[in-house]
Order: structure tokens, then sequence, then C-alpha cells
């Protein structure tokens, strides 16, 4: 991937487009940090997570769900009371 300055894009802007439609990838920085990353189209993502990272709506985590074990927990827990008091006195979560 090329790295280039915002001044360099601007000057260049039609070498550096016609760069990114024959499937090069240019990175933009400002001031050393990146902005920017021009390429061309990438395909329809395939699920929802993916389509909103693209979008820069949420972050892709690392973790590999299906490989998750559920353990028991040691002892028996009244869900039903423990709601009821979150509902009374949200500060609750924090205690237990």
């Amino acid at each position: 991937m090329k790295a280039i300055n915002v001044t360099e894009l601007k000057t260049h802007l039609s070498k550096y487009l016609r760069l990114a439609s024959r499937g090069g990838r240019i990175l933009v920085k400002d001031r050393d940090e990146p902005v920017a990353e021009l390429g061309p189209p990438q395909a329809a993502p395939t699920s929802w997570p993916e389509r909103l990272a693209r979008e820069g709506r949420l972050r892709l985590g690392t973790q590999n769900w299906g490989a998750l074990k559920i353990s028991k927990l040691g002892r028996h827990i009244e869900i039903q009371a423990s709601l009821r008091a979150v509902r009374e006195d949200p500060s609750e979560v924090r205690r237990r």
C-alpha cells in the first residue's frame, strides 16, 4: 500500500485515482496521521457486522464466538430476584 500526504493527493489526484481504479490502495495522511484510504470499491459484505464496520459504525472484535465454552456457575442464582433488585436500585449491579 502506498502512503501519501494530502498535498500530494491534491496535486496528483487523477494519477492516484487511476492507480486505485487498477486495484491499488493508497493511504492518505495528514501530518503523518492516516485520515483516508483510497482503493477500488469492495464487494458487498456478506453480513451486517462487516457492513457496519465498513461504514465506520462498528469495530470488529477478535473473539471466536464459535469456540466459546459456557461453564456453569458454582451456585444457584435467582434471576427474577436479581432483576427486581436491579429495577429497584440500578446501583445494585455494581455491588454484586
